[in-house]
């Protein structure tokens, strides 16, 4: 990084420069699919930023814009591997054409998922019931970590990977809150419910206002799917089925906005705001 006027070669783990020709034809990651080897893909500055001071997760390569490489080193944050300085470029030919990496990408391996039975019995833990869409998912997790929420429990089918497009849209929340992955989301469930949670779904047509439903702690609030909502086996594992009340002509809200408003009616009522 002493000739900044050099624009070093893209390095292959060898050591050697990369053939512009493959890479120009090499095949993006697709953001929202593992890497190499099921490398997990983080990119974008807070993405990236949050991983590097995360101690629990291992970063296989680091990939930095001369730019990027010197914003990291004047707020301090050691890469804790040894980057490959490339231009913007060769970053974006790894990405998908409308991915925003601010000129750093990282290959790391994925967290591990914590058992359902090591859920902390207090505060509230959100519960996704087959959400695709990695930039929903990514903006709950944003919101979970912001409403201090202990984790997130998902199916591991259906569900996007924790990479790429969920991570960028999370912000830096997929290192603060812990990822529960489970075989059946009913199970699941009906296990939180014997450890002594309370569970509320929240479904349009709910028996009551969430903000009426008397709530305690530890609570579980359970989300559906674009569109579809909660599947009928995991409305009637919820112990309560509540709705959101509002008073617009619009009664529905994309399920990334309806877990930050259950979020606030649910810290509020339990005192946890303070």
């Amino acid at each position: 990084m002493a000739n900044r006027n050099r624009k070093p070669p893209f390095r292959r783990g060898d050591g050697k420069p990369a053939d512009k020709r493959r890479e120009a034809g090499r095949p993006a990651w697709r953001d929202r699919d593992p890497g190499p080897d099921g490398a997990v893909i983080l990119y974008g500055w807070h993405t990236v930023a949050a991983a590097l001071a995360n101690p629990r997760r291992r970063i296989r390569k680091l990939f930095l814009s001369e730019n990027a490489a010197k914003r990291l080193a004047d707020d301090h944050i050691d890469t804790r591997v040894t980057p490959e300085i490339v231009r913007p470029a060769l970053i974006d030919q790894r990405l998908s054409p409308d991915a925003v990496h601010q000129g750093l990408l990282a290959e790391a391996d994925p967290l591990p998922s914590p058992d359902i039975e090591t859920l902390p019995k207090e505060g509230i833990v959100l519960v996704l019931d087959q959400i695709t869409d990695p930039h929903n998912v990514g903006a709950i997790m944003r919101s979970a970590a912001a409403f201090a929420v202990k984790a997130i429990v998902t199916t591991a089918r259906h569900s996007p990977e924790a990479t790429g497009v969920l991570a960028k849209s999370a912000s830096g929340a997929l290192e603060l809150v812990p990822l529960v992955m489970v075989q059946n989301l009913a199970r699941a469930l009906t296990e939180m419910n014997d450890q002594g949670f309370l569970t509320v779904g929240l479904d349009s047509q709910g028996t009551e206002d969430l903000g009426a439903v008397t709530l305690r702690q530890p609570l579980a609030l359970v989300l559906g799917a674009e569109g579809k909502g909660l599947r009928q086996l995991t409305r009637q594992t919820c112990g309560v089925v509540a709705r959101l009340d509002m008073p617009g002509e619009i009664k529905s809200l994309n399920v990334s906005n309806a877990a930050v408003l259950a979020l606030y009616i649910g810290a509020s009522r339990l005192g946890l705001m303070r």
